[in-house]
């Protein structure tokens, strides 16, 4: 899966509660551009999901492990980046974790241990261990 499918479902995350915060937007700019896609670019992706309806998930087997969790850490992070969590959320949450290959349960291990705030960095080898007792066999 190439980024611009994994901004999407963040996007797409970011937009189930119905509203996106200018906190989510700010992290969804953020991320983008971490992974050097210019702002025009983002600026696309997110203006076609305000006009259309929400897509089905990709196929997410063919990401790395390292990917895997990296993209399941960040749809964590965005889903607190308002401090308001919503059913919604949660379940889109675990809905991806599940197709990721984990258990839905990792999403409320993962979140207790999570920060929204960009400037607190995570542990990702601990982050990584969390993760690996909810692979699915």
């Amino acid at each position: 899966m190439d980024f611009s499918t994994q901004l999407s479902l963040l996007i797409q995350l970011s937009l189930i509660d119905g509203d996106m915060s200018d906190k989510e937007q700010d992290m969804i700019y953020g991320i983008g551009r971490s992974n050097d896609m210019p702002d025009s670019e983002i600026e696309k992706i997110l203006h076609h999901h305000l006009r259309n309806a929400r897509h089905e998930l990709p196929d997410m087997s063919n990401l790395t492990e390292d990917d895997k969790i990296l993209y399941l850490y960040n749809i964590i992070r965005l889903m607190k980046a308002d401090k308001e969590v919503y059913l919604t959320e949660i379940r889109f949450c675990e809905n991806i974790a599940e197709k990721l290959g984990f258990k839905k349960k990792v999403v409320g291990e993962l979140s207790t241990k999570v920060f929204s705030d960009g400037t607190v960095n995570a542990d990702m080898e601990y982050i990584k261990e969390i993760v690996s007792k909810y692979r699915i066999a």
